[in-house]
């Protein structure tokens, strides 16, 4: 008798049999933090090990300055005091190599959910995109595996002497993601014996897969496997959530496996009836239409870049003694865009601060000015304009000193700050002037960043290729700071007849008011890390692009600050 499959039960294709375990390369890490809450720092150690096959393919460690001090109980713990991290990179200057460590990997962690969610809180806080890799957690496998009455206590401490690991755990990283590997590899070994074989069977195995999820599984066995934008549609064809991949196919299966684990995601899954997809030339092309299908649709489930001019700017008001404003529309001379109001809010007061401006909201009679003087004019930063203590041509340095700073050609008022900052170090008032650093760091990268991203804006054309990584070049046609066009030139293809297609069938864009020329700050960005990629090109522009050339010398004081061990180091 012939026994048929059932539909969510039917054989896969031989390209959707995944990828075998023994041609896989894990990923088994560890950190060492100072508590348990994620935040973009507090990491205090990484090591990982990267294995194929139960080989060793190389290790990564390293201490991290947390930039916070170190509980005594976490001392205690893990041996790792703040003299050991005193001279250690901070977190900022290590993820670029260890994010370049995981890249195409599996990452493995015992309770992945811990150590990811700071490597996750860690990109996000300091610019960098988490690759969302799949993960493994072997507290969740061994769980599966292992039975209670064998096991009675899933720590690794326990699990490492059950199953003979060759390490032992020390509550440093490196041992502990030894450790793991090794309890890794004898559980890889027992699943191997029920015929979980591949990554994805590995996924599915684990106990927290829903019944919902495989059956949707389905759902991605038409995409393609290129680069592009994935939406999940409703029953009503809404959208319900937007993303971006190199490869389709391969993402929009894992929300059927065990590696998503986000609960609204979940939810979402189970209310999606189809996905549809867009292919894209490369990756940029992807980022830059995920951000314009969420601005255009506004899906339930995208929690970011719903609103892409939704910003705010700093700007000084049209009166006889102008102060710094918050405004939500741009024009020329405002500086931004900022994500929330506060932290425009805390850049425009230090920019005040910085430059002698002040601060007050009440309107100033340019001849009649009868106020009182408030506590910083006793104090020495405010010149009492309100009581008439300055004229019109006495406070006009502070202006022209703000705007300075807003185009970019004037550091006097960071040089004034700076000043302050040392004269608060020598007076060992190191509490205010860790504050005033921060903030003046703060101010520093926002100007940066705006100046970084009008320059690009200003520009009408800018044609630019990145390698693909296989003798090819991506190519990308800018317009005023948008993506115009994207293409690819293939390994032997002459480049340049297809950057003139390319030209020919670019998007028009049209420059607005402000700035950035109207385009949204998010999408400048997304370019403007492309553009910063190694390897890529500049092929042609129509005027020339550079920033001011004082932006690169804050830089290099931020660098200065950023990189500071202590107080009098900054003050130094």
């Amino acid at each position: 008798m012939e026994t048929r499959p059932r539909p969510d039960q039917a054989q896969l294709a031989f390209d959707e049999l995944g990828t075998p375990l023994r041609d896989t390369t894990f990923v088994v890490f560890d950190l060492e933090t100072t508590g348990t809450k994620p935040g973009p720092d507090g990491i205090t150690e990484i090591g990982a090990v990267k294995v194929r096959a139960g080989q060793v393919l190389g290790e990564f460690a390293t201490l991290v300055n947390p930039g916070t001090p170190i509980p005594p109980q976490i001392v205690e713990l893990t041996g790792i005091t703040q003299a050991m991290v005193y001279d250690a990179p901070r977190i900022e200057r290590v993820l670029p190599a260890f994010l370049e460590f995981i890249a195409g990997t599996v990452l493995v962690a015992h309770n992945s959910g811990f150590d990811t969610s700071f490597m996750k809180a860690a990109c996000e806080g300091h610019g960098y995109v988490w690759p969302r890799p799949t993960v493994v957690c072997t507290v969740k496998l061994a769980r599966r595996v292992i039975p209670r009455e064998e096991a009675r206590s899933y720590r690794l401490s326990s699990l490492s002497m059950l199953l003979g690991a060759r390490t032992r755990p020390t509550h440093r990283a490196l041992d502990d993601a030894r450790a793991t590997t090794d309890v890794l590899h004898a559980l890889l070994e027992r699943v191997g014996n029920l015929g979980v074989h591949t990554v994805e069977e590995l996924i599915d195995y684990l106990p927290d897969v829903t019944p919902a999820q495989r059956r949707k599984r389905n759902l991605a066995a038409d995409l393609p496997s290129r680069p592009g934008v994935y939406l999940f549609k409703g029953p009503r064809d809404e959208v319900l959530y937007v993303g971006t991949a190199r490869d389709l196919r391969r993402r929009v299966r894992t929300y059927f496996t065990g590696s998503e684990s986000r609960g609204r995601i979940r939810e979402m899954v189970a209310l999606a009836e189809r996905v549809d997809a867009i292919e894209c030339a490369h990756s940029l092309e992807a980022e830059i239409r995920e951000l314009r299908l969420i601005a255009a649709h506004r899906p339930a489930y995208n929690r970011r870049s719903k609103n892409p001019h939704h910003g705010w700017w700093i700007s000084l008001t049209d009166e006889a003694f102008p102060r710094l404003s918050v405004v939500r529309l741009p024009r020329a001379g405002t500086l931004g865009p900022f994500r929330s109001q506060a932290d425009a809010r805390t850049a425009a007061e230090t920019l005040a601060d910085a430059s002698g401006l002040r601060t007050c909201t009440q309107r100033i009679s340019a001849t009649a000015a009868s106020g009182t003087p408030c506590v910083l004019a006793e104090l020495g930063r405010c010149g009492a304009p309100c009581a008439g203590r300055q004229t019109v041509a006495d406070y006009s340095p502070a202006v022209e000193a703000a705007r300075g700073l807003i185009a970019g050609h004037d550091g006097r008022p960071l040089h004034l700050a700076a000043a302050r900052l040392e004269e608060m170090s020598e007076r060992r008032h190191y509490e205010q002037a860790a504050r005033h650093r921060d903030e003046l760091a703060g101010l520093v990268r926002a100007v940066g960043r705006a100046h970084r991203q009008a320059a690009l804006a200003s520009v009408a054309e800018l044609i630019a290729a990145a390698p693909d990584g296989n003798g090819g070049w991506e190519l990308s046609v800018i317009r005023y700071g948008r993506l115009a066009s994207a293409g690819v030139a293939r390994r032997g293809v002459p480049p340049m007849p297809v950057v003139e297609s390319l030209v020919a069938a670019a998007e028009t864009v049209l420059p607005g008011d402000g700035p950035l020329r109207g385009a949204p700050g998010e999408e400048v960005g997304i370019l403007l890390r492309w553009l910063a990629r190694p390897g890529t090109r500049l092929v042609r522009t129509t005027r020339p692009w550079a920033e001011p050339a004082a932006v690169a010398g804050w830089q290099a004081w931020l660098a200065r600050v950023a990189d500071a061990r202590s107080l009098e180091h900054v003050a130094g």
